[in-house]
């Protein structure tokens, strides 16, 4: 089948597109949770499917299963005015939906690859059900071929297949749906990818509109991208705590080249999430099944690995050069902040390292508040604010970069731990004042 040629539309001009367009998003997640009341925010009627029945019931009755900023108001809204609707039948979902968008998980295997088995799934699920010229759409972050894959699984020669893969940040994926970055189509039919570009597109954002391997690699070389830069940056912070510099005035001075910028320059406990882990290893995987040695990325994943690993070594050294028997106070267990995704989180890697060295953690996040924490075993306590996990800790290590942190009465903090030791895997806070307030510190980069 012949390819369409790339092309880019560079953003401006007016918005795209009337509403009233009907869509089906297959899966409740972040992707699909997200697309859904966006599209239904912008006038068009999604039917979103979702097989889990306890995250159906809640999302139905208006309560968000996931923290998103801006969610709970755009949930509300769309079930209000009836755009909105939830099902758990696929079939029932697409049945007269002009676009289906695949929103499933493709978790890694053991070996690295993307498991699609979902995503098989879906399409097996929809394809009998599906009008005569609908567009299906490869929302999930999928291997290369996938589109190829679901055409073949649909067994439709009537309707369309193409790739949008998304770009959106947990904690700020209601606005990246909403003001996207760029719109990225990929398929062998201009008309479908020019409709699924006009049913997205903003006036501010730019549009490339390719093949359907070309849009489904972008998405992979991104990520790929942005976990090599947040790798250098904590390496480049181990050498400066070896040589003595400060990381937070290297790395001012690296993002004031418009070439680098400041995203992503901020040193940290190591990349994590639901998305980078699994995609940097997927594109490592295809990579070397295709016959090339993507040895700048293995090593990327290999130093983030050993970067979580030394932030358990400045545990250890804070407390005393061993963890058996010792109890740590832990501030963050989400990947990041914004969001209650622990999915790869690197907080979590942390103190699985603590724990199997025979630590004790008392840990907090303003995510897990009356909540356990399954993926967690061991003697650990989930407490309910910041200063009962501090509670006769020998070391607090500070894993997140929740706000909230930054405005705790240090000096309480202080008198409660057994002993006043701060590793600081965010450098939230300023080594001068800690020591001032007789706080033994360690931090990222900076002595």
């Amino acid at each position: 089948m012949e390819t369409i040629p790339t092309t880019v539309n560079p953003g401006g001009g007016e918005p795209w597109g009337p509403p009233g367009a009907t869509v089906a998003v297959i899966g409740a997640g972040y992707v699909g949770l997200a697309t859904a009341v966006c599209l239904a925010h912008r006038g068009h009627r999604v039917s979103c499917a979702e097989v889990d029945l306890g995250k159906l019931a809640l999302l139905s009755q208006g309560i968000p299963t996931i923290v998103e900023e801006g969610l709970a108001e755009l949930l509300r809204e769309g079930l209000g005015s009836g755009r909105l609707t939830f099902t758990g039948d696929p079939g029932r979902a697409v049945r007269s939906a002009d676009f289906v968008f695949l929103c499933v998980p493709t978790p890694s295997r053991p070996d690295g690859s993307a498991d699609v088995t979902a995503l098989e799934q879906a399409a097996r699920a929809v394809g009998p059900h599906l009008t005569s010229s609908a567009v299906v759409v490869n929302k999930s972050t999928v291997p290369i071929g996938s589109t190829a894959l679901v055409e073949r699984l649909l067994e439709r020669d009537d309707v369309s297949v193409v790739s949008n893969p998304e770009f959106l940040r947990e904690g700020s994926a209601i606005h990246d749906s909403l003001h996207p970055s760029r719109i990225v189509v990929g398929g062998d039919d201009p008309n479908a990818a020019s409709r699924v570009a006009t049913l997205l597109g903003c006036a501010s954002a730019p549009v490339i509109i390719t093949n359907a391997p070309t849009a489904e690699m972008i998405k992979y070389a991104s990520n790929a991208f942005l976990a090599t830069k947040l790798s250098f940056v904590n390496q480049v912070a181990s050498v400066c705590e070896a040589l003595g510099a400060n990381v937070a005035d290297v790395l001012r001075g690296l993002g004031h080249d418009r070439r680098i910028g400041f995203d992503y320059l901020e040193p940290g406990p190591g990349w994590g999430g639901s998305c980078l882990p699994k995609d940097t290893k997927a594109l490592a995987f295809m990579a070397k099944e295709a016959g090339f040695d993507f040895s700048l990325l293995e090593e990327v994943i290999r130093s983030n690995d050993a970067h979580m690993a030394s932030i358990v070594h400045k545990v250890r050294v804070s407390a005393g050069g061993s963890l058996a028997g010792r109890r740590v106070g832990a501030w963050g267990l989400t990947f990041k902040a914004g969001t209650d995704d622990r999915r790869g989180s690197p907080a979590l890697a942390v103190l699985r390292g603590v724990l199997a060295e025979g630590g004790t953690v008392r840990a907090f996040d303003p995510t897990t508040v009356g909540q356990d924490v399954p993926e967690l075993t061991g003697p650990i306590t989930i407490c309910d604010d910041p200063y009962a996990a501090c509670e006769g800790a020998e070391v607090l290590v500070v894993l997140t970069e929740w706000e909230e942190f930054r405005s705790v009465d240090l000096t309480k903090v202080h008198d409660i731990m057994a002993k006043p030791r701060i590793v600081d895997a965010r450098n939230l806070f300023d080594p001068v004042v800690l020591g001032d307030l007789g706080f033994g510190y360690l931090g990222i980069g900076r002595r």
